[in-house]
């Protein structure tokens, strides 16, 4: 029974200009065949720069972040929406409760049963 090609064709065969087109490799996995420049398939680092040189693209830049300081955003849905790791960003709690001191939530436990203890007496 033979397999049914899944998604799009590859793309067009290469053109002058390119430095190559997207292929099938045996097992069906879309690869990246190189046009045959003997540069682009040279196996030592200048090679290797030409393949990065060729794939470049000129209109792309890179883009820093807005506040290089602070690079984490406030997110206030987050607490209503849920736990996204892509989009959490500071989940902006407005107020933090007080700890509770346990030493003295335990003197004022033993002083009412102090009193509590005199009231029984009397």
């Amino acid at each position: 029974m033979t397999e049914k090609p899944r998604g799009k064709a590859p793309a067009s065969p290469v053109t002058d200009g390119d430095a190559g087109h997207l292929g099938l490799d045996d097992r069906g996995n879309v690869t990246w065949e190189w046009q045959d420049d003997g540069d682009l398939l040279a196996d030592d680092t200048l090679g290797g720069a030409e393949r990065i040189r060729a794939l470049l693209d000129p209109k792309l830049k890179v883009k820093d972040d807005d506040d290089p300081l602070n690079p984490i955003r406030s997110n206030p849905k987050g607490l209503k929406s849920g736990y996204n790791p892509y989009n959490s960003g500071a989940l902006g709690k407005q107020a933090w409760k007080k700890k509770k001191d346990l030493r003295e939530l335990s003197k004022w436990i033993e002083l009412r049963k102090k009193l509590a203890d005199k009231k029984d007496e009397e």
